[in-house]
């Protein structure tokens, strides 16, 4: 088998790539059905949505490592067959406990999935073809939102077989299969030749990090905050502090930790990262309520909630493209105008919300929420990114996403425990708190963005 990538590899992990990253999206639309069919209470529906993300924070880097040391086709393929597996186990799950575990597990084997088709274009696509390569990367990502919201509206309205819901997961297991198989025909075996081995110790305190912060915020609010989901949440800084100093250990014996603490303690890195991380939180907690408040608060089907949110996904789609050449006017001004541009989207929401309106005057906002959310996330990649050490450029890659997938998940626990919780008061109300905690965020970035410009600029 030839060592180059050609053109029907480059589709067939492109095709891998696009199957976890739409499922993050497409079981959203399907939320108010689950509850429906299997009785689910509000915080297992955050669970289906947040499991997915843990898992897959906690094992994106560590699948990284196992494509360098294991042969990246090979770790693709036993992402794809596991991810298969679990797709079939959350379509035939029968309570919400059950769609919770198949979607944890379906978020781990998913983790296996994107570190092996970068480092496959990366090793395996010639030099003067991979900025083309990773543009189409790029493009299936923002494209598997779309797609991903799209998809879960209209094979739910489809009801299939009688299928309703379960139709978002079996979707994926003919698409699987065909993804396993075009990998071992067409995808060429790849590896590293000094990988950097798996931390193992840093992979379980993060996930008990993240576990930790999860159970918390997720019970603690449906429970009336009894004494043990607090003990849990005062846990979280201890288990962060294990981490931190495992993490030093592992360098003094000269290894490559999975949280390099020199990325980490990098100023540019650090502010990068503690803006991101609540912006990522707040936003995963209004992709949580969106599509319950457009359909239980705005009486929508779930196609016409898919479809609703499609100019957001387009206009996320079209500012990731822009990033680049508007950074080279206006640094990390961009930042800036992209969290006041959120903000203004927001507010619009809340307009509307207040007003009582149609649901469709809701659009105009979308779209500024989609832009404004694609210029801060795209313009701290390559802040964070440009900072990172050279030594550490691709462990730092693993930081940044593993940063954002955290705070993700976290965002859906916590906000969405909190709109969960107001439901009661009605879907318009819950949203307008979530809208409204996005909007003092999205405030604060900018703030925190103009002051950032400020200091370099006078430097």
């Amino acid at each position: 088998m030839t060592t180059e990538l050609g053109r029907a590899g480059l589709a067939a992990v492109l095709l891998a790539a696009l199957l976890p990253m739409a499922d993050a999206f497409i079981v959203n639309v399907a939320l108010p059905t689950i509850a429906g069919d299997l009785r689910a209470s509000g915080a297992e529906l955050e669970l289906v949505v947040a499991g997915y993300g843990l898992a897959f924070t906690v094992f994106l880097v560590l699948g990284g490592r196992l494509g360098d040391a294991c042969g990246r086709r090979r770790v693709l393929v036993a992402g794809l067959a596991g991810f298969t597996a679990a797709s079939l186990w959350c379509a035939v799950a029968d309570s919400g406990t059950s769609l919770v575990a198949a979607r944890v597990v379906q978020g781990a084997a998913a983790a296996l999935i994107p570190p092996q088709v970068l480092g496959t274009i990366q090793a395996a696509v010639a030099p003067q073809r991979r900025p083309r390569a990773m543009s189409l990367y790029a493009a299936v990502a923002g494209f598997a939102a779309i797609l991903g919201l799209v998809a879960g509206g209209v094979l739910v309205t489809a009801d299939l077989w009688g299928t309703s819901w379960r139709l978002v997961f079996l979707v994926n297991l003919p698409l699987g299969v065909l993804a396993v198989v075009l990998t071992l025909l067409v995808v060429p075996e790849t590896r590293s030749s000094r990988p950097m081995g798996i931390d193992v110790r840093g992979t379980g305190l993060l996930a008990l990090v993240i576990v930790l912060l999860l159970v918390g915020l997720n019970r603690g609010p449906v429970l009336g905050w009894p004494w043990w989901t607090v003990g849990v949440l005062v846990l979280v800084p201890f288990a962060a502090l294990a981490l931190w100093r495992a993490e030093v250990r592992l360098v003094a014996r000269e290894r490559v930790p999975l949280l390099p603490p020199s990325v980490l303690t990098t100023p540019e890195v650090r502010r990068g990262l503690l803006v991101v991380a609540p912006f990522l939180a707040a936003w995963a907690g209004y992709l949580f309520a969106l599509p319950l408040t457009v359909q239980n608060g705005f009486g929508l089907d779930p196609a016409a909630a898919g479809l609703a949110v499609v100019p957001m996904s387009a206009a996320f789609l079209a500012g990731s493209f822009a990033v680049p050449r508007l950074r080279e006017k206006r640094g990390d001004g961009v930042l800036v105008v992209g969290a006041l541009t959120q903000a203004a989207g927001v507010a619009w929401l809340l307009g509307v919300l207040v007003l009582g309106a149609a649901v469709w005057w809701l659009l105009p906002g979308l779209v500024l929420i989609g832009l404004g959310q694609a210029l801060v996330v795209g313009s701290s990649q390559i802040s964070v990114l440009s900072a990172v050490p050279a030594q550490y450029a691709g462990a730092g890659g693993g930081v940044l996403v593993t940063t954002q997938q955290g705070a993700m998940a976290v965002g859906v626990a916590g906000l969405g425990s909190v709109y969960t919780g107001l439901t009661g008061t009605g879907h318009a109300t819950a949203f307008a708190v979530v809208l409204a905690v996005q909007l003092v965020v999205a405030i604060a970035v900018a703030a925190a963005g103009q002051r950032a410009a400020m200091s370099s600029s006078a430097i």
